[in-house]
């Protein structure tokens, strides 16, 4: 079953960074979902997709999927590049 490795992204409604350094293996969902006919809830019977494993690093991330022959496929996060700017710039 397939799967990716990715970085935890930061909250954009808080400014706290904690937990970021989270790695996250996921899977992929295997069955596409479909809406109940009774209550119109979406759904599927694919339970993996509900699974997330958190690992402290890339490397225990991609050393656990080796080891179960898991197919995970690592989404790198790009650097974050600060604008640093001063208030006084707003005005010139």
């Amino acid at each position: 079953m397939p799967a990716r490795i990715f970085q935890r992204p930061k909250n954009a409604m808080q400014s706290g960074k904690a937990r970021l350094g989270q790695w996250i293996l996921e899977f992929a969902p295997s069955e596409a979902r479909r809406a109940d006919p009774l209550m119109g809830w979406t759904g599927s019977g694919d339970t993996q997709s509900q699974v997330q494993l958190k690992f402290a690093s890339q490397a225990e991330a991609e050393a656990y999927a080796a080891k179960y022959g898991i197919e995970a496929e690592v989404h790198v996060t790009p650097p974050r590049r600060l604008k640093l700017q001063a208030y006084a710039d707003n005005f010139r």
